[in-house]
């Protein structure tokens, strides 16, 4: 983004005055005045300039710096120009032979700051393009600013001078505050969530054999993990790689060609998805990718209740298994009957069934009814759970 188009808005800091005494061009002016803006420096003031001024050139070069330019103080003199400030640096890479303190921009800056704290005017003195300041307008000053250059080639253009005087000031009055960094929405992940990922993970290399030889596996396995250890990944990093293998897997193998759960993934995966879902700020797509897993390996009780949904009569094309419902994703769902099926196992985690009984009210509150099934009833006795269905969905 360019200056032009981002207005400033940060509060204006009690800083030197930086006074150009009879710049040549207008372009350098508005250069200048664009480097001051960078460094919250706001206070410009000219002495004779060449061209006259307003100016054209220096609006344009100025590159949006307007709260600076449109405020520009004239003087036809430097007396007039520093004559209300008490501590004057003059910036030169010459040296003058004057008995004067001679000091970085560090040490300028610091004083300044000290200075202005105090109740004190600093100024900041810089000459004209092409010879710089005369020994008698250096001579006015309290102290010298030159820079750590090249001596075999130390001259810098006005811009660049005041932008290093002005960043040295900036960063000093600010504590070297950075205006933003490393974005940190997603919290680090944790070891349940990595570990039904790297569930996952070992589940589909054992399909491709690429764990072996046998006695080399546990070696594998331990490296595997660290690898992904090392990399300190955030919800949001394990819920993208999570989609990268499933995308791989169907890839290879076609879409809902998955294998079964066994007891502990299917509840770490579910840890995940309850983890997510409580997550006010899921956008829901890392929700669908998580609910495609389950869909793929769906457990014996979920296969069961499945098959037996698509094809009794009297549930046939109603219901859809592991469907986002607002930023819920229920096992099933029935939209033109409202009602919910959820399946409970034996061995769901606290965290389950808390999330399971959050859904609930959030659910009842949207008029959708919530029938619970323990799983072992399924697999015990499917027509039971069926006709207890069938009598709940007419009631």
């Amino acid at each position: 983004m360019s200056a032009a188009e981002t207005p400033p808005t940060a509060p204006d800091r009690a800083g030197p005055v930086v006074i150009l005494v009879e710049p040549q061009l207008g372009e350098n002016i508005g250069m200048a005045a664009r480097a001051m803006g960078n460094f919250g420096l706001s206070r410009l003031r000219l002495v004779k300039p060449r061209d006259g001024w307003p100016s054209v050139p220096a609006s344009r070069a100025a590159a949006g710096a307007d709260h600076i330019i449109d405020h520009v103080e004239l003087f036809d003199t430097v007396e007039a120009a520093i004559a209300d400030l008490n501590l004057v640096f003059a910036t030169t890479a010459r040296a003058h032979d004057q008995a004067k303190p001679v000091v970085g921009p560090e040490a300028a800056a610091a004083e300044i700051i000290g200075h202005v704290a105090g109740g004190g005017g600093a100024g900041l003195m810089f000459g004209r393009e092409r010879y710089g300041l005369l020994a008698e307008e250096v001579a006015l000053a309290d102290r010298i600013i030159t820079f750590p250059v090249n001596p075999a080639f130390a001259s810098l253009n006005l811009a660049q001078a005041v932008l290093l005087v002005g960043y040295e000031w900036f960063k000093q009055s600010t504590g070297g505050a950075l205006p933003h960094g490393t974005p940190d929405d997603s919290p680090r992940a944790g070891k349940e969530q990595f570990g039904a990922f790297f569930d996952n993970l070992v589940a589909e290399l054992d399909k491709v054999e690429f764990l072996r030889p046998p006695e080399k596996r546990d070696t594998m396995l331990v490296n595997l993990r660290n690898i992904f250890t090392r990399m300190e990944p955030t919800t949001q990093d394990i819920n993208t790689l999570h989609g990268v293998i499933l995308s791989i897997a169907e890839g290879r193998k076609g879409p809902a060609k998955g294998g079964v759960l066994d007891g502990s993934q299917a509840t770490r995966l579910r840890a995940l998805i309850a983890e997510q879902s409580s997550k006010a700020t899921d956008d829901g797509g890392s929700l669908r990718g998580l609910a495609r897993l389950l869909r793929r390996n769906p457990t014996d009780a979920e296969r069961l209740l499945w098959e037996a949904l698509r094809s009794d009569r009297r549930f046939a094309g109603h219901f859809k298994r592991q469907t986002p419902v607002g930023r819920h994703i229920p096992d099933f769902v029935s939209f033109p009957r409202r009602l919910v099926i959820e399946i409970v196992n034996a061995d769901d985690p606290p965290a389950i069934a808390a999330e399971r009984d959050a859904r609930k009210i959030w659910l009842g509150e949207r008029d959708y009814r919530v029938m619970h099934v323990a799983a072992a009833d399924i697999e015990t006795d499917l027509e039971a759970v069926l006709a207890r269905l069938a009598a709940d969905a007419q009631g």
